[in-house]
Order: C-alpha cells, then structure tokens, then sequence
C-alpha cells in the first residue's frame, strides 16, 4: 500500500520545551595560528538558527502548520535574536518566558569549508527555573492545540513533563515527546516517546539484539502507559513499538550523511504533525522516517518542506509504475503544484498503442510538467467500439501507457467518457485529438471554469487501432 503525504495545512501544534540559539561562523582557513596548534578562521558568514524546541516549532511551520511554542529564556540579545529567527517564519507564535539575569541557551559554532571545527556553549544550569508562567501559557494555548510536543534537551524548562502531560491528556490531547535523561517517569501516559538508541539504552539496559530491543521497548510501554515507543537507530533506521501490534522495523532512507544536527527535531515535528492529521502510528513513522533521511543531509539544524518530503515517497508512490488511483492521483496533483509544476491531462481507450499514440501523447506532454493518461475500463471500451474489443485488457494497456517517457501517471475510468473525472481532478491543461470544438469535449466546461486551458490537437493521419485491426484481419483472410 502506498505512503501518503497529509495535508498538513491547518494544523495547530503546541510545542513547548528547551529552546536555544544555533549561531554558525563561518570562514576559510589557510594556516596555523602561531599561539597555538589551532587553525585561524577567517570569519566571512554569520548566520543564527532556531534550535531544540525552537527547530522543531520551524518543522512545523515549514510543513504548514502553525505552531505555538512555549519557551524560558534570557531577557537578552541572544534572546532578541533568537525570537526573530522563529518568528520571521510565517506559521511560528514565540510565547517565551523571559527571565531577568538567566542567559538564553546559545550553541556557537565554528566552521570551514563545511566542517564543524569547535562549538561553544553558552548556558548555565536550571533546575531552579520558575516555570509558572510557562504553564499558564500552556493553559492558555492548550484548548486549540490539535496535539502536543514536548521537546526535552534537560535543560529545565521541563522539570515538571509530568504536569503537563496530565493536562494535555486531561484535554483529550495526544501527545509527542522527545525525551531526555535517565528518568523516563516523568513521560508516563505519553502518547509516544522518540529516544535515540544511546537514550533508549540508557534506560532500559543494553539491547544485544531486535528481540531483546521490543522486549524492552515494550515493557517500557507498558510500565510507563504509553501507546507506543519510537526508537531512532543512526543508520539501522527506527523501530517502532506499540502494544498489541507487530514490531515496526523502518531502513534509513539517508543518502547522505552530512549532519544530524537537529535531526530528532524533524523525526518528532512529522511525527506529531502526521498523527494531527489522522495517520495511524505505523504511517506517521515511516513519514519521520522519510524526513530524518533528508534533514541529515543538510547542513546545521534544518527543516523538511512538504515538497522535499513528497520527493522522498516516490519510490513508494510508484511502487505500480505510474498507475495510480484517484484519491491518490489528487494528491500527487496538490504536491506537483506546490513545486510549481503545470498539469495536462488527456484521454483514451488506448487498445493497440501505435506510433501515432505516441506522437500525440509527446505533443500533449510538451504542454506542460506532468502528464496524465485517463484510460477507459474494459465495458466502457465494449461500449463504445463493440463486443470484439478491447483486444488488449485494462491493465496491459495502462502498463503499457504508464511505459512511456512521456506519461506520468495512467489512472483508469469506467464511465462513457471521463467528464466526472476530468471535474474531479481539473488539470491546467486538457488535451483531446480530432476535430471537436473545445466546448464539446468532455469535461472541458470544468476545466475552463478553474482557469485552465482546453486544447485540441490533429490525429496523425493513416494511424488508428482500427486500421490496424483491419489490416491485420484482411492479412489474415488473404493467408
């Protein structure tokens, strides 16, 4: 079955948790200091990033979802800084408790020529932190919250997960959690947890081998009342466990591994955004999955767009070649619009494909991005052309079809003609050969109406299915 990407849009997502500054400096190095066996940078690029509970809020929003996060910091420049970045993000609200003389949380990096050479960490401990007024904004934002992260970097903002969980779960909340430390009970009653082996180990002991891993990842489950737990494995992929399901083993999708900088982050924000959108655990792993696999490949702390994270699926959405059905053709539609890609589409019986389909389908394709080939169902074609057809049957001739440089997607019809789906998926651009008026073409009224073009093409003369059945009949009578 085919791994769907949601529609995340609409989605309002509660965040709250550690949030620090990721600043980069960035420069060429040539020689060795004479102080001392250290490279000199020469500082070129200043650049400040959002990080812990502050990515995994730009996740959310770069998905297209909004984001509320909750956060303690400083009242100081880094602070400043730090909401800028967020909130220079369409989609990020900052809801920040500022604290007088308590410096925000900044991770200063050094680099050149894209390798980390030092990080400096600027932050002092908090275990004192005053949370008050953290939870009355929690409070506040919690009513239209369609799920909740909790983003723990043991930083002390959240001291006190168990309250917060209590209340979300009190709400009818689900709720996500990045956990940290060796004390996982302050986690109890959490939708699910998404420890790293070293974190999951830590806990529960060493895990000699994937037996041992879901025994213990299981019984953690089920000490701790939590649906279910997400272990990331570095290059072994996730495992998910869940009670009463099988164990879910997921491969890592990474190429390439250039950072894992806040690649958690990324795991948790499509995770909980998945499972605010109605997927079920299984599915909103594989999406985590998909996305750790592309924020590991990018530089620094980094977020996974909707288009990249359609990318990412298409071997699984073209596990059928092309063939696709309609619910899932619209959501093809949807992503190969938001990369701005334009949409044509055109259709037929397609029985013997000849060189004059051919033709006609490059024609049509140079038109625009993405071509789809609406095929009619085997009764339709016995409709229209007689008992004798069609001589090949629905399925070889959309393999064949789907077969094609030209074509991207073959989705089949059963009525007369495809007006009824032609309406339902409203291409940019709908192409039909022959000598009909525009306004005679089936589900042309649709399309104009959405502002898109209705264009007819010439048949390359002498080609047809007929013709060549005939032929072939007539050699066959002369033999």
């Amino acid at each position: 079955m085919s791994l769907r990407l949601p529609d995340f849009s609409g989605l309002n997502i509660l965040i709250a948790g550690d949030v620090m500054l990721d600043r980069y400096w960035q420069g060429a190095t040539s020689r060795i200091s004479p102080e001392a066996p250290v490279p000199v940078v020469r500082i070129s690029e200043l650049e400040d990033r959002a990080g812990g509970a502050g990515n995994v809020a730009l996740n959310i929003a770069a998905l297209g979802g909004q984001a509320q996060l909750l956060g303690i910091t400083g009242n100081d420049e880094a602070a400043d800084a730090l909401q800028h970045c967020l909130e220079n993000q369409p989609g990020v609200q900052c809801h920040f408790s500022r604290i007088d003389g308590h410096p925000t949380i900044t991770k200063l990096r050094v680099l050149s020529r894209h390798q980390q050479l030092i990080r400096l960490d600027f932050e002092e401990a908090a275990d004192d932190i005053d949370s008050h007024h953290l939870h009355q904004q929690f409070d506040a934002q919690l009513p239209t919250a369609d799920i909740v992260i909790l983003s723990d970097y043991a930083k002390g903002t959240l001291n006190q997960a168990a309250t917060l969980i209590e209340r979300a779960r009190a709400a009818d909340k689900k709720v996500v959690v990045d956990p940290k430390g060796l004390d996982f009970d302050r986690y109890r009653h959490a939708t699910v947890v998404t420890p790293n082996m070293a974190e999951f180990e830590a806990v529960v002991g060493p895990c000699r081998s994937d037996d041992e891993l879901c025994d213990k990842g299981l019984n953690l489950c089920d000490t701790l009342a939590l649906d279910a737990v997400l272990i990331t494995r570095s290059e072994k992929g996730m495992t998910l466990l869940q009670q009463r399901e099988p164990p879910l083993h997921l491969p890592t999708h990474a190429r390439e591994v250039y950072d894992v900088t806040g690649a958690g982050d990324t795991v948790v924000a499509v995770l909980a955004a998945a499972l605010a959108a109605d997927c079920n655990l299984n599915d909103a792993a594989r999406l985590a999955n998909h996305a750790a696999g592309i924020a590991v490949g990018k530089l620094g702390t980094a977020t996974v767009s909707p288009v990249e994270l359609h990318k990412a699926l298409q071997p699984d959405i073209a596990s059928n070649n092309g063939i696709i059905s309609e619910d899932l053709l619209l959501d093809e539609i949807r992503h190969a619009r938001q990369a701005g890609e334009t949409i044509v589409m055109t259709n037929g019986c397609f029985d013997i494909l000849h060189a004059g389909h051919i033709r006609y389908l490059e024609q049509a394709r140079s038109h625009g991005d993405r071509l789809i080939v609406a095929v009619n169902a085997d009764e339709s074609v016995r409709r229209l052309k007689g008992s004798s057809r069609p001589i090949n049957p629905l399925q070889q001739r959309m393999e064949v079809l789907a077969g094609l440089r030209s074509v991207d997607w073959v989705v089949p019809f059963s009525e007369d003609t495809p007006e009824r789906l032609i309406c339902k998926l409203l291409p940019d651009i709908l192409i039909k050969g022959g000598d009909y008026r525009p306004e005679q073409i089936a589900g042309g009224h649709c399309v104009s109406a959405n502002g898109g073009k209705v264009i007819v093409t010439d048949f390359v003369a002498g080609q047809s299915t007929s013709g060549i059945i005939e032929a072939v009949l007539k050699e066959g009578r002369q033999g």
